[in-house]
């Protein structure tokens, strides 16, 4: 059965075909600049790339050239074949705790929470619209970054505010990357053969967040009403005194608009760094003996084994730690300095196999702490579309 994730942003578009239930991949691709001059996608397909450059006036035109590519390659011979779509959808609030049929009433729905994730909700809904316009009678489906962690006790999703912020206006906390953190707690699980496990999840990547998992079900996240809150990101502040903001928007004349944009474009990494966004770059000034970048390192590290530390006292110990997402899975600098500060738990850190993990490497996953260490850390590489099309076909064998 054919289906497939995806991901859609207000001017792109990512896809990935499966052949379910075998989750065998067959072919991805990317829709960039939708709507914007220079259009432009990239397929994978048997490791190879293929760039083609187009004019995409909209979602639904891209999706008329994802149909294209898949009858070109003989993914599908028909339509017929594509059996589902799952959707990536960011803010569903706590009106959704698992994945659902895309229904009108549910788009509609989606689109009415867009207040509460205006870079997301809205792309995800002109997605949606496109795959129904191009694949009329595929089963769509939606699977809500928030679902994963509305299992969150009152005591960890309320906020110490008005009490009729949270039941006018659905002030609290949400989280994200719920697909990813799922992905992982699912994936450890099977791994260690228990679904009792104790579990903090680290999903850091350009966006970051942290989760404490217990019995397969989250208990706390660091990211809050907004994907801005939490760790310290590649242009998120994250956690910081709300007090700030009234005060320099009065100072410096900032609407509440260009307040948001700074928060969540212009501040986190780039800002401590005052140059870079991207880790790989700090990682190389570090290298350098850059002293601002150092800092901007020791800052973002020190924000994660914060979060770390809390979770496991929340959680009363953990059966493991897990690093997930660009950063983590890839970055054998920042995990050994993660590793390093988690010491006074009793973690040791295996530097030889760290060394050796990434997506680049032939290793992409594993344990890379010693046998001695109290608690085990372990990379894993999430697949969040996956995770959308096991969704999706759990709804079309119904």
């Amino acid at each position: 059965m054919k289906i497939l994730s995806v991901n859609a942003g207000s001017s792109s578009l990512k896809f990935t075909a499966y052949e379910m239930p075998e989750e065998k991949k067959l072919i991805s691709g990317y829709f960039e600049r939708i709507g914007i001059h220079g259009s432009f996608y990239t397929i994978k397909l048997n490791g190879e790339k293929i760039r083609k450059d187009v004019d995409l006036p909209s979602h639904t035109v891209a999706f008329e050239y994802l149909i294209q590519e898949l009858l070109e390659h003989h993914i599908v011979e028909s339509l017929d074949e594509i059996k589902g779509i799952g959707h990536r959808v960011v803010q569903g609030a706590d009106h959704y705790d698992k994945s659902v049929i895309a229904t009108d009433e549910v788009v509609e729905d989606i689109d009415s929470l867009s207040s509460l994730a205006p870079l997301h909700n809205p792309a995800a809904v002109l997605g949606i619209k496109a795959a129904k316009e191009v694949v009329p009678d595929a089963t769509e489906v939606v699977v809500f970054d928030t679902a994963f962690h509305q299992t969150m006790p009152e005591e960890n999703y309320l906020y110490a505010l008005p009490r009729n912020w949270y039941t006018d206006l659905h002030v609290r906390r949400y989280g994200a990357h719920g697909t990813s953190h799922k992905y992982i707690a699912e994936y450890m699980a099977k791994k260690l053969g228990r679904d009792d496990l104790k579990l903090i999840i680290c999903h850091v990547g350009s966006g970051c967040s942290v989760s404490a998992v217990k019995n397969g079900k989250c208990v706390n996240t660091s990211m809050g009403f907004t994907p801005t809150a939490g760790l310290v990101m590649g242009t998120r502040c994250g956690d910081i005194d709300p007090s700030i903001l009234p005060y320099v928007m009065e100072k410096l004349n900032i609407s509440p608009q260009e307040m948001n944009h700074i928060l969540n474009k212009e501040s986190g990494v780039l800002a401590l760094s005052g140059q870079y966004s991207d880790m790989r770059d700090i990682y190389d000034k570090v290298k350098e003996g850059d002293p601002t970048c150092t800092l901007t390192l020791t800052i973002f590290i020190k924000r994660i084994v914060n979060f770390i530390a809390q979770y496991y006292f929340e959680l009363e110990g953990c059966d493991a730690i897990v690093f997930t997402a660009g950063v983590l899975e890839n970055g054998a600098f920042e995990r050994s300095w993660i590793v390093n500060r988690l010491q006074f738990l009793g973690v040791e850190l295996d530097r030889e196999f760290n060394e050796k993990i990434a997506s680049y490497h032939d290793i992409h996953e594993g344990r890379i702490t010693t046998d001695n260490s109290t608690i085990p850390v372990y990379v894993v590489p999430t697949d969040e579309e996956v995770m959308i099309a096991r969704d999706t076909y759990q709804y079309v064998e119904k």
